[in-house]
C-alpha cells in the first residue's frame, strides 16, 4: 500500500474516531478521554511529527537550493536565457500566490470557528515591509539558520550556490558534497513522511474531537477553494501568460501537454516527470533541445506555482481559523515567502509543507495548523504537480519561441511526437 492511501486511510480512521468522541460527549474537560487520549497521545504524537518537519526545513533549503542553482553547471547560461526564463517563472509564481490569496480571503474560508492551540503564540506584529526586505540579507548566516530566518537563509544559499559555480572545478567537491547532503536530507524526508499516516490520524482525531462537525465542513470548503484556484491558473492565467507572451494557442498547447500532466499527476514529482516533460515541449511542441534543456529541469527547481498557490490559501485558511488577523502587511510578507521560497522548494511530494511550516513561522501562525490540511494534501499535491509541470511547459515554449528556436509546425502539428509514456522512465524522486 503506497503512502497516499495511507494518509487517507489515517485521516478518514481520524476524523471517525475524532467525531465518535465529540458527538458522544465523551472529551469533556477532565474527563479521562480528554486527559490521556486527546490532549495526552494525540496531542503528543502530533507535536512529534509537527516538530520533525520544522527541524528539516533549514538544513533542506539550504541544501535544496546550493543544488538547485549548481546544477545549472555554467554561470554564463544566467544570461538571456536564463534571466528570460527565471522572470517567467518569478511573475507566474507571484501571480498564482496573490489570485490565490485574493480569492481564499474573498470567500473567506475558515472563518468563524476560532480554533485554539495548546502552543503559546500570538500573531506576531508585521514588520515595515522595507524591513523584510533589509533582512533578507543576513548579518550572520549562522545565526539567521539558528533562528529559522528563512529569507535570509535562501537569499544566502543562493548567493553561495552562484559564488560556487564562479569558481569553478575548483570548487567540485563542494558541489558533490552539497549533492550528498541533499539527498541524505531527502532521505530524511522519506523516514518522517512514512510516520505521516499515523499522525495524521492523532492530528484529525484531536481537531475533530475538538470541533466536531464544523472542521469537516471547513476541510471540504479549503479542498473545493484550493482545486478550483489550482485549475483557474492552469486554464487561465497560464494560458493567457502563453498567449500574450508567444502569440501560440492555448488550445493546442492544453491538448499536447495532456500526457505530462497526467505523469505529473500521478507521480506528484517534478523531478520524476522531467522526461516526459523534455519529449513533450522538443518532439510535441518543437521546442529546441537548447533551450528545453535548460528551462525545463531549471523550472521544475524554482517554479512551483501549484506549491505558491497552496501555501497563500492555507495561510489565509489557518488565520480565519485561529481568528488572526494577519493584515495587509503580513500577506505581501507571505507573497514574498512564498516566491522565494519557491525556488527552494524540491520537487518531490510532500516537501511543499515542509515550506509551509516556513512560512507560517514567518507569520506566526500555530504549527498545528498544518495537521488539520495534512491529511487532504496529498491528494492536492497531485494537482498541484500537473499545475507546476504545466508551468514549466509554458514558459519553454515562450522562451524558446523569442530566441526563434521554436518549430512552429511542429507545434501546429497534431500528431508530431506522439507520447508514449510507458517508453519513458521517471527519474528518481
Amino acid at each position: 500500500m503506497n503512502l497516499t492511501a495511507k494518509v487517507i486511510i489515517g485521516m478518514a480512521i481520524g476524523i471517525a474516531v475524532g467525531l465518535t468522541i465529540n458527538l458522544m460527549g465523551l472529551n469533556a474537560e477532565g474527563s479521562l478521554i480528554n486527559e490521556y487520549v486527546v490532549n495526552g497521545l494525540f496531542h503528543v504524537i502530533g507535536k512529534m511529527f509537527v516538530n520533525a518537519l520544522k527541524m528539516l526545513v533549514v538544513p533542506l533549503v539550504l541544501f535544496s537550493l546550493i543544488c538547485g542553482v549548481c546544477g545549472i553547471g555554467d554561470i554564463k547560461l544566467l544570461g538571456r536565457i536564463g534571466t528570460k526564463a527565471f522572470g517567467l517563472y518569478m511573475l507566474t509564481t507571484t501571480i498564482a500566490i496573490a489570485t490565490a490569496i485574493a480569492i481564499a480571503g474573498s470567500i473567506g474560508i475558515g472563518k468563524g470557528m476560532n480554533a485554539t492551540t495548546t502552543s503559546e503564540f500570538s500573531g506576531k506584529d508585521a514588520p515595515a515591509l522595507s524591513q523584510v526586505i533589509i533582512d533578507i540579507i543576513p548579518t550572520n548566516p549562522i545565526n539567521a539558520m539558528s533562528q529559522g530566518e528563512m529569507l535570509s537563509i535562501i537569499f544566502f544559499a543562493i548567493l553561495l550556490g552562484i559564488s560556487i559555480l564562479m569558481v569553478g572545478k575548483k570548487a567540485r567537491p563542494i558541489i558533490d558534497l552539497a549533492e550528498l547532503l541533499n539527498e541524505v536530507m531527502m532521505k530524511m524526508v522519506n523516514i518522517i513522511m512514512a510516520l505521516a499516516p499515523y499522525a495524521v490520524f492523532c492530528l484529525i482525531a484531536k481537531a475533530m474531537a475538538n470541533l466536531g462537525m464544523d472542521l469537516l465542513g471547513q476541510l471540504i470548503g479549503y479542498v473545493l477553494v484550493l482545486i478550483g484556484i489550482l485549475l483557474f491558473h492552469l486554464f487561465v492565467t497560464l494560458q493567457i501568460v502563453l498567449k500574450i507572451f508567444s502569440g501560440l494557442s492555448p488550445k493546442i498547447f492544453l491538448k499536447k501537454i495532456r500526457n505530462a500532466q497526467v505523469f505529473a499527476f500521478s507521480t506528484s514529482s517534478s523531478n520524476a516527470t522531467i522526461p516526459i516533460t523534455l519529449r513533450t515541449v522538443t518532439e510535441r511542441m518543437g521546442v529546441g533541445n537548447s533551450v528545453a534543456s535548460f528551462t525545463v529541469p531549471f523550472g521544475a527547481t524554482i517554479n512551483m506555482d501549484g506549491t505558491a498557490i497552496m501555501q497563500g490559501v492555507a495561510t489565509v485558511f489557518i488565520a480565519n481559523l485561529y481568528n488572526i488577523d494577519l493584515g495587509v502587511a503580513g500577506y505581501l510578507t507571505v507573497i514574498m515567502m512564498s516566491v522565494f521560497a519557491s525556488i527552494g522548494t524540491a520537487g518531490v511530494p510532500g516537501v511543499g509543507l515542509i515550506m509551509l511550516s516556513m512560512v507560517f513561522a514567518q507569520v506566526g501562525l500555530p504549527m498545528e495548523g498544518i495537521g488539520l490540511i495534512l491529511g487532504v494534501d496529498r491528494l492536492l499535491d497531485m494537482v498541484r504537480t500537473a499545475v507546476n509541470v504545466s508551468g514549466d511547459a509554458v514558459v519553454s515554449t515562450i522562451v524558446a519561441k523569442s530566441e526563434g528556436n521554436l518549430d512552429i509546425a511542429i507545434f501546429n502539428d497534431p500528431d508530431a511526437g506522439t507520447l508514449n509514456t510507458t517508453d519513458v522512465k521517471p527519474l528518481p524522486s
